[in-house]
């Protein structure tokens, strides 16, 4: 018996090894796969977490887009804009120098005269899609590292090049629409350009400026069609001031002779 006992007790000692051996992986495996979903949810509450973006973080919407109804009419102009730029570009023109001839025949106090309303809206009509592309080729042009020194370098060159040809042009056809011949023209041409080309760098510089700085491109042409209203205003008015001071002189021409 004695003899038999050792060999027993070894044989039940190594099944219960093995048993132990055979059955704690097991144990583990679902003592892991118990603790994997709370890994799992901790890990989801994190990323979640993480995706919840703090007030410091969450970067405000742009002025316009704050707004209300306005805020819906800005979109739809720049759905517009985008859709038909051109037909866009024109009707802002027509409306920008109505509203600036209005109100400069307001400031003059004199009975309102559609004529030269009507003249306004032919030169708004005629160089609204001119400028328009101007200042979209100007976007594109002169980007360099710096913006300021992309910036100044537009400014600049709006100032130089396009203010000079514009305000050529505005007197020019005021002139000739008035039913002034050519010689006429010229004089209110070189009467009017250089006093018109000296106040702009008071007022456009900043402009263009801000708008390049700020505004959205959809939004640009709208923006700088409200600033013309009152730029408008004020050529329409030097124009109107200049026909006065020739019609005076030639008053007085025919009555020295």
């Amino acid at each position: 018996m004695a003899i038999l006992y050792g060999p027993v007790r070894l044989i039940l000692r190594r099944s219960a090894q093995r048993h132990q051996q055979l059955f704690s992986p097991t144990k583990r495996q679902k003592t892991t796969v118990v603790d994997k979903p709370a890994e799992r949810s901790s890990t989801v509450s994190k990323r979640e977490g993480s995706s919840i973006a703090t007030p410091a973080e969450i970067s405000p919407r742009p002025l316009w887009e704050r707004l209300g109804l306005l805020s819906e009419c800005f979109t739809g102009y720049a759905r517009a804009q985008e859709r038909r730029p051109w037909s866009t570009q024109f009707g802002t023109s027509l409306v920008v120098y109505l509203c600036g001839d209005l109100t400069a025949q307001y400031i003059d106090g004199e009975e309102y005269n559609p004529f030269r309303t009507l003249r306004h809206l032919t030169i708004g009509g005629i160089i609204s899609i001119p400028s328009y592309l101007w200042f979209m080729y100007l976007g594109t042009i002169f980007n360099y590292p710096s913006k300021i020194l992309s910036l100044a370098i537009k400014i600049v060159v709006n100032q130089i090049v396009f203010t000079p040809i514009f305000n050529t042009y505005f007197f020019g056809m005021q002139s000739l629409l008035s039913g002034d011949s050519f010689a006429d023209a010229w004089k209110r041409i070189k009467r009017t350009v250089p006093t018109s080309f000296v106040n702009s760098w008071k007022l456009w510089p900043a402009v263009t400026a801000f708008n390049f700085t700020y505004i959205l491109p959809q939004y640009r042409a709208l923006f700088a069609g409200v600033v013309a209203v009152g730029w408008q205003s004020y050529l329409s008015w030097l124009n109107q001031r200049a026909a006065d001071e020739e019609k005076r002189r030639k008053g007085l021409h025919m009555d020295k002779s």
